[in-house]
């Protein structure tokens, strides 16, 4: 299936060495701004075909699958033309910056029903799909809390129109999170959440840092941090009625060796390691190309569902909003 890359930014390399990596896939046609920048992407990756203007590439009909890895708030805009080109969608998270953007964007893929998946790729992995199979088992007991931050020093490479680190980290965990409640309590859990955050503001008028606590259910709790101007560092544990468990190695940048524990109270404590064939981005495009082939339109869970990036996005409005 032949791909194409709107913008020539870090993440377009990662996911360009990703994509050719995958025997189903091809890295046909890449679209950038800079002819210099453009030019040397191309010449890269081994690129055939480059355009200066997105809409152009938009209009090749050999593209099959386009993957929108521009700033956040230019999401929306092209997620509504590829689907009017009638193309498979790969959009980098998040979604968008707001909830009426993120309506938009989602009307365009269901109008015009092509395959949208937003790019959260660590829930591709196969770190996620035993995390969630051990939380199905009702090992941990009842869900109790959640605790994770995630910090990354990224505040100078960002656009400042991104909206900051909420958009930019807190996806992560705020994602994360959400599948965590959704796999124990349901998505219904989340319908009567109340939630308080505090934040600060950094040189770009935006969030750089900021905390959230939330309620939710019926006796369940969650403090959710992110920053983007020290770190890096990660967090992730989960409290269960009967055991925890904390996620040792990093669940949103999973590789090849992977670990987390599992301990019931007083009782016992087992190291779980999970071994994987490739990167997060790596199970990303193979899963991703083999629903488009199979024809299907969304991806399933773990993985964000439509529905999914819809919920994790009014989360992420709501932290936002309150964090001034």
């Amino acid at each position: 299936m032949k791909w194409a890359v709107l913008g020539t930014s870090f993440i377009s390399g990662v996911m360009a060495e990703a994509i050719q990596g995958d025997v189903g896939s091809e890295l046909y046609a890449v679209a950038g701004r800079s002819q210099d920048t453009l030019e040397a992407f191309a010449k890269q990756y081994q690129i055939e075909h480059t355009f200066l203007d997105y809409d152009d590439l938009l209009n090749d009909d050999q593209i099959d699958i386009v993957y929108i890895a521009l700033p956040n708030h230019l999401h929306h805009e092209f997620i509504i033309k590829a689907a009017q080109k009638g193309k498979a969608i790969l959009c980098e998270k998040s979604l968008s910056v707001d909830m009426q953007k993120t309506e938009q964007a989602l009307q365009a893929v269901k109008e015009h029903q092509v395959f949208f998946a937003e790019g959260l790729m660590y829930l591709h992995h196969p770190l996620i799909r035993e995390l969630v199979s051990i939380l199905e088992s009702g090992e941990i007991g009842e869900l109790r809390s959640i605790h994770t931050s995630y910090i990354a020093s990224i505040a100078q490479f960002v656009n400042p129109a991104s909206k900051g680190a909420l958009y930019n980290l807190g996806c992560y965990p705020i994602s994360l999170m959400y599948l965590v409640i959704k796999t124990m309590q349901g998505e219904q859990a989340l319908g009567n959440r109340t939630m308080n955050a505090m934040g600060r503001r950094g040189l770009d008028g935006n969030i750089c840092e900021s905390s959230l606590m939330m309620s939710f259910g019926e006796q369940s709790t969650a403090h959710v941090h992110t920053a983007e101007d020290h770190g890096l560092k990660h967090q992730f544990s989960i409290l269960g009625s009967k055991g925890c468990i904390a996620l040792d190695t990093n669940p949103w940048l999973p590789t090849e060796s992977n670990q987390f524990s599992v301990e019931i109270y007083e009782t016992s404590k087992r190291e779980v390691s999970v071994a994987a064939s490739g990167d997060a981005f790596f199970y990303q495009v193979r899963q991703v190309r083999q629903a488009i082939e199979t024809g299907h339109k969304e991806l399933p869970s773990p993985c964000a569902t439509w529905q999914d990036s819809y919920n994790i996005m009014q989360l992420l409005t709501e932290w936002e909003a309150l964090s001034d």
